[in-house]
Protein backbone atom coordinates (compact mmCIF):
# COMPACT_ATOMS: atom_id res chain seq x y z
CA UNK A 1 0.00 0.00 0.00
CA UNK A 2 1.36 3.42 -0.97
CA UNK A 3 2.37 5.86 1.70
CA UNK A 4 -0.21 8.54 2.55
CA UNK A 5 0.25 12.00 1.03
CA UNK A 6 0.34 15.38 2.76
CA UNK A 7 -0.80 18.53 0.96
CA UNK A 8 1.80 19.73 -1.52
CA UNK A 9 2.79 16.19 -2.45
CA UNK A 10 4.77 15.33 0.69
CA UNK A 11 4.88 11.59 1.24
CA UNK A 12 4.54 10.36 4.83
CA UNK A 13 6.73 7.37 5.77
CA UNK A 14 4.16 5.81 8.10
CA UNK A 15 0.42 5.63 8.68
CA UNK A 16 0.91 6.75 12.30
CA UNK A 17 2.37 10.07 11.14
CA UNK A 18 -0.42 10.54 8.64
CA UNK A 19 -3.07 9.99 11.32
CA UNK A 20 -1.30 12.40 13.66
CA UNK A 21 -0.99 15.01 10.92
CA UNK A 22 -4.68 14.87 10.07
CA UNK A 23 -5.59 14.81 13.76
CA UNK A 24 -3.67 18.03 14.23
CA UNK A 25 -5.36 19.54 11.18
CA UNK A 26 -8.79 18.61 12.50
CA UNK A 27 -8.29 19.77 16.07
CA UNK A 28 -6.17 22.85 15.40
CA UNK A 29 -4.43 22.25 18.71
CA UNK A 30 -1.13 24.15 18.69
CA UNK A 31 0.82 21.66 20.76
CA UNK A 32 -0.39 18.45 19.09
CA UNK A 33 -1.40 19.86 15.70
CA UNK A 34 0.35 22.83 14.15
CA UNK A 35 3.71 21.96 15.65
CA UNK A 36 3.54 18.30 14.71
CA UNK A 37 2.59 19.15 11.13
CA UNK A 38 5.46 21.60 10.92
CA UNK A 39 7.93 19.07 12.27
CA UNK A 40 6.76 16.42 9.83
CA UNK A 41 7.07 18.80 6.88
CA UNK A 42 10.48 19.91 8.10
CA UNK A 43 11.77 16.37 8.45
CA UNK A 44 10.81 15.27 4.95
CA UNK A 45 12.28 15.88 1.51
CA UNK A 46 10.00 16.34 -1.47
CA UNK A 47 10.65 12.72 -2.46
CA UNK A 48 9.58 11.49 0.97
CA UNK A 49 13.11 10.69 2.12
CA UNK A 50 14.48 11.65 5.50
CA UNK A 51 16.53 14.84 5.74
CA UNK A 52 18.56 14.27 8.92
CA UNK A 53 21.38 16.77 8.53
CA UNK A 54 20.60 19.73 6.26
CA UNK A 55 17.23 21.46 6.12
CA UNK A 56 16.10 23.74 3.32
CA UNK A 57 15.29 27.38 4.01
CA UNK A 58 11.69 26.86 2.88
CA UNK A 59 11.12 23.99 5.31
CA UNK A 60 12.86 25.84 8.11
CA UNK A 61 10.82 29.01 7.51
CA UNK A 62 7.59 27.08 7.91
CA UNK A 63 8.92 25.31 11.00
CA UNK A 64 10.06 28.60 12.55
CA UNK A 65 6.70 30.25 11.89
CA UNK A 66 4.94 27.44 13.68
CA UNK A 67 7.31 27.39 16.65
CA UNK A 68 6.98 31.16 17.06
CA UNK A 69 3.22 30.65 17.48
CA UNK A 70 3.51 27.59 19.72
CA UNK A 71 5.65 29.04 22.53
CA UNK A 72 6.43 26.83 25.52
CA UNK A 73 8.46 23.64 25.36
CA UNK A 74 8.08 23.32 21.59
CA UNK A 75 9.66 26.70 20.90
CA UNK A 76 12.32 25.99 23.53
CA UNK A 77 13.40 22.98 21.46
CA UNK A 78 13.60 25.19 18.38
CA UNK A 79 15.73 27.71 20.24
CA UNK A 80 18.19 24.96 21.16
CA UNK A 81 18.47 24.11 17.46
CA UNK A 82 19.32 27.75 16.75
CA UNK A 83 22.40 28.02 19.00
CA UNK A 84 24.70 28.02 16.01
CA UNK A 85 22.65 26.85 13.07
CA UNK A 86 25.29 28.01 10.61
CA UNK A 87 27.16 24.81 11.38
CA UNK A 88 24.21 22.45 11.04
CA UNK A 89 21.87 24.11 8.55
CA UNK A 90 22.13 25.99 5.31
CA UNK A 91 23.08 29.68 5.79
CA UNK A 92 19.53 30.74 4.86
CA UNK A 93 17.98 28.30 7.32
CA UNK A 94 20.42 29.30 10.07
CA UNK A 95 19.40 32.96 9.79
CA UNK A 96 15.74 32.03 10.06
CA UNK A 97 16.22 29.72 13.03
CA UNK A 98 18.27 32.33 14.88
CA UNK A 99 15.21 34.60 14.90
CA UNK A 100 13.54 32.21 17.37
CA UNK A 101 15.58 33.68 20.19
CA UNK A 102 13.28 36.71 20.41
CA UNK A 103 10.50 36.05 17.97
CA UNK A 104 7.66 34.41 19.91
CA UNK A 105 4.20 35.72 19.10
CA UNK A 106 3.42 38.37 21.75
CA UNK A 107 0.27 38.28 23.85
CA UNK A 108 -2.68 40.52 22.95
CA UNK A 109 -3.13 43.49 25.30
CA UNK A 110 -6.22 41.94 26.86
CA UNK A 111 -4.28 38.81 27.72
CA UNK A 112 -1.48 40.83 29.33
CA UNK A 113 -4.05 42.58 31.50
CA UNK A 114 -5.69 39.26 32.35
CA UNK A 115 -2.43 37.71 33.57
CA UNK A 116 -1.39 40.78 35.58
CA UNK A 117 -4.85 41.13 37.13
CA UNK A 118 -4.87 37.48 38.12
CA UNK A 119 -1.39 37.61 39.64
CA UNK A 120 -1.09 41.14 41.08
CA UNK A 121 -4.73 42.15 41.55
CA UNK A 122 -7.33 44.00 39.50
CA UNK A 123 -5.78 47.38 40.35
CA UNK A 124 -2.25 46.34 39.32
CA UNK A 125 -1.93 49.36 36.99
CA UNK A 126 -2.20 51.80 39.91
CA UNK A 127 1.21 50.60 41.11
CA UNK A 128 2.94 51.88 37.98
CA UNK A 129 3.70 55.36 36.69
CA UNK A 130 4.47 53.91 33.26
CA UNK A 131 3.94 50.47 31.75
CA UNK A 132 4.97 49.80 28.16
CA UNK A 133 2.48 47.31 26.74
CA UNK A 134 4.76 46.64 23.77
CA UNK A 135 7.11 43.87 24.97
CA UNK A 136 10.87 44.35 24.74
CA UNK A 137 11.22 40.65 23.99
CA UNK A 138 9.00 37.60 23.65
CA UNK A 139 10.59 34.18 24.07
CA UNK A 140 9.44 30.60 24.68
CA UNK A 141 7.94 30.90 28.18
CA UNK A 142 6.98 34.55 28.47
CA UNK A 143 7.52 38.13 27.35
CA UNK A 144 9.22 41.10 29.00
CA UNK A 145 7.85 44.64 29.45
CA UNK A 146 9.58 47.80 30.60
CA UNK A 147 7.88 49.65 33.45
CA UNK A 148 8.36 52.35 36.10
CA UNK A 149 6.66 52.10 39.49
CA UNK A 150 5.00 54.92 41.38
CA UNK A 151 8.00 55.03 43.73
CA UNK A 152 10.48 55.44 40.85
CA UNK A 153 11.83 51.91 40.29
CA UNK A 154 12.75 51.12 36.67
CA UNK A 155 11.87 47.49 36.08
CA UNK A 156 11.71 44.69 33.55
CA UNK A 157 8.48 42.73 34.10
CA UNK A 158 8.44 39.17 32.77
CA UNK A 159 4.94 37.81 32.17
CA UNK A 160 4.31 34.14 31.47
CA UNK A 161 2.20 33.11 28.49
CA UNK A 162 -1.12 31.59 29.59
CA UNK A 163 -1.23 27.82 29.18
CA UNK A 164 2.54 27.35 28.86
CA UNK A 165 2.91 25.46 32.13
CA UNK A 166 -0.05 23.24 31.30
CA UNK A 167 1.24 22.38 27.80
CA UNK A 168 4.75 21.26 28.81
CA UNK A 169 3.89 17.59 29.21
CA UNK A 170 1.97 17.33 25.93
CA UNK A 171 4.69 19.22 24.04
CA UNK A 172 7.38 16.85 25.29
CA UNK A 173 5.19 13.82 24.55
CA UNK A 174 4.86 15.02 20.95
CA UNK A 175 8.61 15.55 20.56
CA UNK A 176 9.24 12.12 22.07
CA UNK A 177 6.88 10.53 19.56
CA UNK A 178 8.46 12.35 16.63
CA UNK A 179 12.00 11.60 17.76
CA UNK A 180 11.27 7.91 17.90
CA UNK A 181 9.14 7.75 14.76
CA UNK A 182 11.54 9.71 12.58
CA UNK A 183 14.63 7.94 13.92
CA UNK A 184 16.20 11.02 15.49
CA UNK A 185 17.67 9.06 18.41
CA UNK A 186 20.15 6.17 18.27
CA UNK A 187 18.68 2.67 18.30
CA UNK A 188 18.32 1.15 21.75
CA UNK A 189 18.83 4.47 23.57
CA UNK A 190 16.54 4.81 26.59
CA UNK A 191 15.48 8.43 26.54
CA UNK A 192 13.12 8.22 29.51
CA UNK A 193 15.64 9.47 32.15
CA UNK A 194 16.63 12.40 29.93
CA UNK A 195 13.02 13.26 29.12
CA UNK A 196 12.13 13.10 32.80
CA UNK A 197 14.95 15.56 33.52
CA UNK A 198 13.80 17.82 30.67
CA UNK A 199 10.22 17.71 31.94
CA UNK A 200 11.33 18.64 35.45
CA UNK A 201 13.56 21.44 34.14
CA UNK A 202 10.83 22.97 31.98
CA UNK A 203 8.34 22.93 34.85
CA UNK A 204 10.99 24.70 36.94
CA UNK A 205 11.44 27.34 34.25
CA UNK A 206 7.69 27.96 34.31
CA UNK A 207 7.79 28.71 38.06
CA UNK A 208 8.86 32.33 38.44
CA UNK A 209 9.09 32.07 42.23
CA UNK A 210 11.75 29.39 41.77
CA UNK A 211 13.50 31.64 39.24
CA UNK A 212 13.43 34.57 41.69
CA UNK A 213 15.03 32.34 44.33
CA UNK A 214 17.74 31.25 41.87
CA UNK A 215 18.37 34.82 40.73
CA UNK A 216 18.91 35.99 44.30
CA UNK A 217 21.16 33.03 45.14
CA UNK A 218 23.24 33.55 42.01
CA UNK A 219 23.45 37.30 42.58
CA UNK A 220 24.77 36.74 46.09
CA UNK A 221 27.52 34.46 44.72
CA UNK A 222 28.56 36.92 42.01
CA UNK A 223 28.51 39.71 44.58
CA UNK A 224 29.95 43.08 43.56
CA UNK A 225 32.10 41.69 40.74
CA UNK A 226 32.85 44.74 38.54
CA UNK A 227 32.52 42.75 35.32
CA UNK A 228 29.00 41.37 35.85
CA UNK A 229 25.58 42.74 36.69
CA UNK A 230 22.83 40.51 38.09
CA UNK A 231 19.45 42.30 38.32
CA UNK A 232 17.69 42.44 41.68
CA UNK A 233 14.30 40.79 42.22
CA UNK A 234 11.33 42.91 43.33
CA UNK A 235 9.20 40.46 45.31
CA UNK A 236 6.28 42.83 45.84
CA UNK A 237 5.54 42.68 42.11
CA UNK A 238 6.40 39.03 41.51
CA UNK A 239 4.46 35.76 41.60
CA UNK A 240 4.58 32.30 40.02
CA UNK A 241 3.72 33.82 36.61
CA UNK A 242 5.11 37.36 36.93
CA UNK A 243 8.73 38.26 37.70
CA UNK A 244 9.82 41.84 38.37
CA UNK A 245 13.52 42.71 38.33
CA UNK A 246 15.78 45.70 37.78
CA UNK A 247 15.78 46.96 34.21
CA UNK A 248 19.23 46.64 32.65
CA UNK A 249 20.08 47.90 29.20
CA UNK A 250 22.50 46.27 26.77
CA UNK A 251 22.80 44.33 23.53
CA UNK A 252 22.83 40.53 23.18
CA UNK A 253 26.45 39.49 23.46
CA UNK A 254 26.54 37.83 20.03
CA UNK A 255 25.99 41.26 18.47
CA UNK A 256 29.60 42.05 19.35
CA UNK A 257 30.35 40.52 15.96
CA UNK A 258 29.20 43.82 14.43
CA UNK A 259 31.66 46.26 12.86
CA UNK A 260 31.18 48.73 15.72
CA UNK A 261 33.06 46.41 18.08
CA UNK A 262 36.72 45.43 18.17
CA UNK A 263 38.36 42.06 18.48
CA UNK A 264 39.57 42.94 21.99
CA UNK A 265 35.96 43.42 23.13
CA UNK A 266 34.89 40.09 21.70
CA UNK A 267 37.88 38.38 23.32
CA UNK A 268 37.13 39.99 26.68
CA UNK A 269 33.42 39.07 26.64
CA UNK A 270 34.12 35.44 25.71
CA UNK A 271 36.91 35.16 28.29
CA UNK A 272 34.66 36.53 31.03
CA UNK A 273 31.89 34.06 30.20
CA UNK A 274 34.28 31.09 30.16
CA UNK A 275 35.71 32.27 33.47
CA UNK A 276 32.20 32.61 34.86
CA UNK A 277 31.32 29.08 33.73
CA UNK A 278 34.34 27.71 35.60
CA UNK A 279 33.31 29.63 38.72
CA UNK A 280 29.73 28.37 38.40
CA UNK A 281 30.83 24.75 38.25
CA UNK A 282 33.81 24.63 40.59
CA UNK A 283 33.20 27.52 43.01
CA UNK A 284 29.43 28.09 43.12
CA UNK A 285 28.17 24.54 42.34
CA UNK A 286 25.27 26.51 40.83
CA UNK A 287 25.02 26.82 37.04
CA UNK A 288 22.71 28.88 34.86
CA UNK A 289 22.30 26.23 32.16
CA UNK A 290 20.49 28.19 29.42
CA UNK A 291 23.12 29.30 26.85
CA UNK A 292 20.74 31.44 24.78
CA UNK A 293 22.88 34.40 23.65
CA UNK A 294 20.11 36.85 24.54
CA UNK A 295 20.59 35.93 28.20
CA UNK A 296 23.92 37.77 28.18
CA UNK A 297 23.85 41.49 27.47
CA UNK A 298 26.87 43.70 26.87
CA UNK A 299 26.91 47.30 28.08
CA UNK A 300 29.27 49.25 25.86
CA UNK A 301 29.61 52.19 28.28
CA UNK A 302 30.28 50.20 31.45
CA UNK A 303 31.86 47.20 29.64
CA UNK A 304 29.81 45.00 31.97
CA UNK A 305 28.01 41.78 31.09
CA UNK A 306 24.41 41.62 32.28
CA UNK A 307 23.26 38.13 33.27
CA UNK A 308 19.60 37.31 32.65
CA UNK A 309 17.09 34.46 32.88
CA UNK A 310 17.74 32.10 35.78
CA UNK A 311 14.81 29.75 35.22
CA UNK A 312 17.18 26.94 34.20
CA UNK A 313 19.58 27.35 37.13
CA UNK A 314 20.81 24.00 38.45
CA UNK A 315 22.73 23.00 41.57
CA UNK A 316 25.56 20.56 40.91
CA UNK A 317 26.28 17.64 43.24
CA UNK A 318 29.83 17.48 44.68
CA UNK A 319 30.44 14.11 42.99
CA UNK A 320 29.73 15.58 39.55
CA UNK A 321 31.95 18.57 40.27
CA UNK A 322 34.74 16.15 41.18
CA UNK A 323 34.39 14.11 38.00
CA UNK A 324 34.33 17.22 35.82
CA UNK A 325 37.40 18.54 37.60
CA UNK A 326 39.28 15.31 36.98
CA UNK A 327 38.20 15.22 33.35
CA UNK A 328 39.22 18.85 32.88
CA UNK A 329 42.75 18.28 34.13
CA UNK A 330 43.08 14.98 32.31
CA UNK A 331 42.10 16.74 29.07
CA UNK A 332 44.74 19.41 29.66
CA UNK A 333 47.56 16.86 29.98
CA UNK A 334 46.17 14.38 27.47
CA UNK A 335 45.50 11.63 30.02
CA UNK A 336 43.07 9.55 27.91
CA UNK A 337 42.64 6.82 30.52
CA UNK A 338 41.38 9.25 33.18
CA UNK A 339 39.13 10.87 30.57
CA UNK A 340 37.71 7.41 29.83
CA UNK A 341 37.12 6.62 33.51
CA UNK A 342 35.39 9.96 34.15
CA UNK A 343 33.30 9.53 31.00
CA UNK A 344 32.16 6.13 32.30
CA UNK A 345 31.29 7.62 35.70
CA UNK A 346 29.29 10.43 34.06
CA UNK A 347 27.45 8.01 31.80
CA UNK A 348 28.93 9.24 28.51
CA UNK A 349 30.21 5.72 27.88
CA UNK A 350 28.25 2.49 28.10
CA UNK A 351 30.07 -0.05 30.32
CA UNK A 352 28.84 -2.78 27.98
CA UNK A 353 30.06 -1.11 24.80
CA UNK A 354 32.64 -2.80 22.60
CA UNK A 355 36.27 -1.72 22.96
CA UNK A 356 36.04 -0.08 19.53
CA UNK A 357 33.02 2.00 20.55
CA UNK A 358 34.63 2.99 23.84
CA UNK A 359 37.80 4.04 22.06
CA UNK A 360 35.86 6.06 19.46
CA UNK A 361 33.69 7.91 21.97
CA UNK A 362 36.58 8.50 24.39
CA UNK A 363 38.57 9.87 21.47
CA UNK A 364 35.75 12.24 20.56
CA UNK A 365 35.58 13.47 24.16
CA UNK A 366 39.34 13.95 24.25
CA UNK A 367 39.11 15.93 20.99
CA UNK A 368 36.88 18.52 22.68
CA UNK A 369 39.77 19.24 25.06
CA UNK A 370 41.95 20.64 22.29
CA UNK A 371 41.45 24.29 23.37
CA UNK A 372 42.41 23.32 26.94
CA UNK A 373 45.74 21.88 25.78
CA UNK A 374 46.60 24.89 23.63
CA UNK A 375 49.23 27.18 25.14
CA UNK A 376 48.05 30.78 25.08
CA UNK A 377 44.85 32.18 23.52
CA UNK A 378 42.96 29.64 21.40
CA UNK A 379 41.56 31.26 18.23
CA UNK A 380 37.99 30.01 17.86
CA UNK A 381 37.56 32.15 14.75
CA UNK A 382 40.06 30.17 12.68
CA UNK A 383 39.65 26.76 14.31
CA UNK A 384 37.90 23.90 12.51
CA UNK A 385 37.44 22.01 15.78
CA UNK A 386 33.65 22.19 15.65
CA UNK A 387 33.58 20.65 12.18
CA UNK A 388 35.81 17.81 13.34
CA UNK A 389 33.68 17.17 16.43
CA UNK A 390 30.46 17.38 14.43
CA UNK A 391 31.62 15.00 11.73
CA UNK A 392 32.98 12.54 14.29
CA UNK A 393 29.81 12.67 16.35
CA UNK A 394 27.59 12.34 13.28
CA UNK A 395 29.47 9.26 12.11
CA UNK A 396 29.18 7.64 15.53
CA UNK A 397 25.47 8.53 15.62
CA UNK A 398 24.77 6.75 12.35
CA UNK A 399 26.79 3.78 13.61
CA UNK A 400 24.43 3.65 16.63
CA UNK A 401 27.41 4.05 18.96
CA UNK A 402 25.42 6.22 21.36
CA UNK A 403 23.26 3.52 22.91
CA UNK A 404 23.62 4.79 26.47
CA UNK A 405 22.15 8.01 27.87
CA UNK A 406 24.42 10.00 30.24
CA UNK A 407 23.49 10.80 33.82
CA UNK A 408 20.36 13.02 33.51
CA UNK A 409 21.94 15.46 35.96
CA UNK A 410 24.55 16.25 33.27
CA UNK A 411 22.06 16.91 30.47
CA UNK A 412 21.57 20.64 31.00
CA UNK A 413 25.14 21.13 32.17
CA UNK A 414 26.25 19.78 28.81
CA UNK A 415 23.94 22.28 27.13
CA UNK A 416 25.75 25.10 28.96
CA UNK A 417 29.21 23.75 28.05
CA UNK A 418 28.30 23.48 24.38
CA UNK A 419 26.58 26.87 24.41
CA UNK A 420 29.66 28.59 25.83
CA UNK A 421 31.86 26.88 23.24
CA UNK A 422 29.46 28.01 20.48
CA UNK A 423 29.49 31.57 21.78
CA UNK A 424 33.28 31.70 21.63
CA UNK A 425 33.01 30.46 18.06
CA UNK A 426 30.26 32.93 17.15
CA UNK A 427 32.35 35.81 18.50
CA UNK A 428 35.47 34.53 16.68
CA UNK A 429 37.11 35.06 20.05
CA UNK A 430 40.61 34.27 21.26
CA UNK A 431 40.47 32.76 24.75
CA UNK A 432 43.28 31.41 26.89
CA UNK A 433 41.44 28.36 28.25
CA UNK A 434 44.66 26.73 29.33
CA UNK A 435 45.46 29.69 31.55
CA UNK A 436 41.90 29.99 32.89
CA UNK A 437 41.70 26.32 33.87
CA UNK A 438 45.11 26.33 35.57
CA UNK A 439 43.47 27.76 38.70
CA UNK A 440 41.38 24.60 39.00
CA UNK A 441 44.25 22.12 38.87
Amino acid sequence: MANPQLPGGLAVPSKRLARLWHLGRATGDLAAGVGVRGLIELALNRDGGMNRVQLSAAHTQRFTDRLARMRGAAMKMGQLMSLDGSDLLTPEAAEIMASLRDRAQPMPLGQVNEVLSGELGADWDKRFRRFNFTPMAAASIGQVHRAETRDGRHLAIKIQFPGVRESIDSDLDNFTFLGRTLGLAPKGLNLEPVLTAARRQLHQEADYVAEADALEAYGALVGDDPDFLVPRVHRDLSSTRVLAMDFADGIPVDQLTGQAFRQVERDRAATLLVQLLLRELFDFSLVQTDPNYSNFLYQAETRKLVLLDFGATQRVAPALVGYYGQMLQASVVGDTETVRQCALALGYLDPGASPEQVASIAGLIALTGEPLRHSGPYDFGTSDLFERIYVGGRDLFFQDAFGHAPDPATFFLHRKFVGTFMLCRRLRARVDLNGLTAAYG
